[in-house]
């Protein structure tokens, strides 16, 4: 992974080396402009304003897009999408407790929990490491080598162990614990190496023999150290022979905690069996001098080493750990064993240090970092050192730290915890790639007031790809349900999230958004619906106007083929005004027009007269009408007045439009002509005073139809004018 003191280079180069004089000569300079989606950053060369004029370069220009941290490829995608599940349930558990009340490294229930998810952490480290060893054709190259998974698979393995043991175990002796994790992670000595040896008629003459026979003993490998042993039986020394013989079963008897129900039957075996060692000391010590040769290897020596070994000598075991060439860490395994088996987890960091003291670590060596760190009692270092290996070791060891108090959860000055920083740091490695959106604000959500904001910035910006693509059938079938009205593909995905993380605000502002989409291919219908969602009423009002507009500039056929999907949309308007909060009069009612008007051209060009009759007098009388559009509908409905044949108003609706022109002449005259005629001028494309000549055409209209209705006696005759 990149960190802070890496460099990227520009490949191929702006300019050559020593070049950057011309460069700057040029005319130009260098510009970056960070990705808003994730990590990324593109660099270009610029005109440079302080330079002066008349400068020349080629304007085609190289966009070079770099990322600080690599985005996770191959397994690492895999791993990183498979631990997001478990890091999920963390989240539930802690959440659940908070809601109970219950202090998670107080309650059994809850550290059973803990310590579960921990090994599920460590099985998927585990299945990685073995994953990414396998000698397989793979249709990516790995991004991550076997042994950086082994680093990640040996250090959660170490927390686990010392950090979240089973309830009741936390008290208990560790030394059975740490040389299994010894053994299972840095295994000594190889097969290959007891292989070889047991394929020998006289393996005491190999040099590597003694080696391996102190190995299995010191750890704790029974089954090769007592074969070994019986070879032994076939030694020239009589004096080995025996003590092969008596060493044999008290390998094979060595007493272990998990052998027994009770830590007082465990410390009463222990010293029966020291005291069964110090006898095998005493018989070792009796053989002459001369008979400690065998002409190949002063064979004494080491078998003293490894009943020193089981007696818990101190400096036998650091010493004879030296010469194999083991370091710090197996002898603070062994010490568990057989300096003190009583060894509890609380006295392991003094031991430990006493240990580095004598045998210091490697600094170099993130793995050992970590480790050592862990060992000590260190956890907040630990995690500064997992941070240097893997941003993703660091953000889930400190997720399973706090429920257990090894750190601390207060914010720092910067209103984060220890935790959420490393959580933080994760997340944004995680936005190198945006496809990893969802598992990225998941982690951010988890992360307090400053965590939500970062997540809310996420979401706002992940790309909902409403545009149906030609080239990809899936893709288009998510779009083809968007747009039969249904919830789908990103868009749904985004909606689930939000929910999830109660983010309301974030939802209504993606529904904005892809309003926006929807407007920009006059899929009206579907922007209407989504500025409803989003309880965006000034938005919806925008939506409208577009809507008309389309009658402006494209005429009634194509306006009415638009607003024929927004009919459903101003049904739910009206249905869910109980419900929810309702939308403005205003809003409404201009969308009720836009509506209406629709209905009216349809029907009119269908040849149902009384049907658009019907419809301008209701949109007049119900007052839905914006006055802009007064002039507009009264020309409109010109060739219903002219139609000799039919009647389709009432003298009553007859009055009502010489009501409303009236009210359009007497504004004119008045100065108001900008509130009533530039609907009318725009539609026409002609100015004020043909409009006027227009609507005087309406007015001698109405005034013969009007006539015509009082001479047949269509609706009554009133009285007079009901202004």
């Amino acid at each position: 992974m990149f960190s802070s003191k890496h460099a990227a280079h520009l490949v191929p180069p702006l300019f050559e080396q020593d070049a950057a004089d011309d460069f700057h000569r040029s005319g130009r300079t260098i510009s970056l402009a960070v990705s808003p989606r994730g990590d990324g950053v593109a660099i270009y060369a610029s005109p440079n304003t302080l330079q002066l004029q008349n400068v020349s370069y080629p304007k085609a220009q190289t966009i070079y897009l770099a990322n600080r941290l690599r985005a996770p490829l191959s397994e690492r995608r895999v791993f990183i999408t498979d631990t997001s599940v478990i890091f999920a349930a963390v989240q539930n558990l802690t959440k659940v407790s908070r809601a109970k009340d219950v202090e998670i490294v107080q309650n059994d229930e809850a550290r059973r929990a803990i310590c579960k998810l921990t090994n599920d952490y460590v099985n998927f480290c585990k299945e990685c490491c073995l994953y990414a060893s396998q000698n397989i054709s793979r249709p990516e190259p790995l991004q991550f080598d076997p042994d950086h998974y082994r680093c990640l698979w040996t250090s959660f393995s170490l927390f686990a162990v010392l950090y979240t043991p089973e309830p009741g175990f936390d008290d208990a002796p560790v030394g059975d614990d740490l040389m299994e994790w010894l053994n299972t992670h840095y295994v000594q000595p190889s097969t290959q190496e007891g292989d070889g040896l047991s394929s020998q008629e006289r393996p005491w003459e190999d040099p590597a023999f003694w080696s391996y026979l102190t190995r299995t003993s010191l750890r704790g490998l029974t089954k090769a150290s007592v074969f070994f042993l019986n070879v032994l039986s076939k030694h020239p020394s009589t004096y080995l022979q025996s003590l092969a013989q008596q060493l044999s079963p008290l390998l094979t008897n060595h007493p272990r905690l998990s052998q027994f129900s009770a830590e007082k039957d465990f410390a009463v075996a222990s010293r029966r069996w020291k005291d069964k060692v110090k006898t095998l000391r005493l018989e070792l010590d009796r053989v002459p001098e001369s008979e400690r040769d065998d002409g190949f290897e002063n064979w004494w020596d080491r078998f003293s080493d490894i009943v020193g070994v089981l007696e818990g000598q101190e400096d036998v075991i650091k010493r004879v750990c030296t010469e194999l060439g083991a370091d710090w860490k197996e002898v603070c395994c062994v010490w568990g064993i057989f300096v003190d088996t009583r060894l509890r987890r609380h006295d392991l960091p003094d031991i430990v240090a006493q240990v580095l003291d004598e045998m210091p670590l490697d600094p170099t060596d993130r793995e050992d970092m970590v480790h050592s760190a862990l060992f000590l009692g260190r956890p907040t270092q630990a995690l500064a050192e997992a941070a240097q290996l893997d941003i993703w070791l660091a953000a889930h060891l400190a997720d399973l730290m706090e429920p257990i108090e090894l750190i601390d959860s207060e914010p720092d000055d910067s209103d984060l915890s220890s935790r959420q920083h490393y959580i933080l740091a994760y997340a944004e490695y995680l936005r190198t790639d945006p496809a990893l959106w969802r598992i990225t604000v998941d982690y951010m959500y988890s992360c307090g007031p400053v965590g939500r904001g970062m997540a809310d910035q996420v979401l706002m910006r992940v790309p909902l790809r409403l545009e149906a693509p030609k080239d990809a059938d899936a893709a288009g079938e998510e779009a083809a349900r968007i747009r039969a009205g249904h919830l789908a593909g990103v868009l749904k995905d985004v909606n689930e999230t939000c929910f999830e993380h109660q983010r309301e605000e974030i939802r209504r502002m993606v529904c904005r958004i892809a309003a926006q989409s929807f407007i920009r291919e006059k899929a009206y219908g579907l922007a209407i619906s989504y500025c409803t969602s989003a309880e965006d009423w000034a938005g919806l009002g925008r939506v409208v106007d577009l809507v008309l507009e389309e009658y402006i500039a494209q005429g009634p056929e194509q306006f009415a083929r638009l607003v024929a999907n927004i009919a459903p949309s101003l049904h739910s308007l009206r249905t869910e005004a109980g419900t929810k909060i309702p939308a403005p009069g205003v809003f409404l009612h201009r969308l009720m027009f836009a509506v209406r008007f629709a209905e009216f051209h349809q029907r009119r060009a269908s040849g149902d007269g009384q049907g658009a009759a019907f419809d301008v007098v209701a949109m007049f009388r119900e007052d839905i009408t914006p006055k802009s559009w007064w002039a507009v509908l009264l020309c409109d409905s010109l060739e219903l007045l002219q139609n000799g044949g039919s009647t389709f108003f009432t003298s009553t609706d007859a009055c009502l439009l010489i009501q409303k022109l009236e009210e359009i002449q007497i504004a004119v005259v008045q100065g108001a002509a900008e509130d009533y005629l530039p609907i009318l001028c725009r539609v026409t494309k002609r100015g004020e005073k043909h409009a006027l000549q227009r609507l005087e055409v309406v007015r001698l209209s109405l005034a013969r139809y009007y006539a015509r209705c009082g001479a047949i006696g269509v609706g009554g005759r009133p009285s007079g004018w009901n202004y």
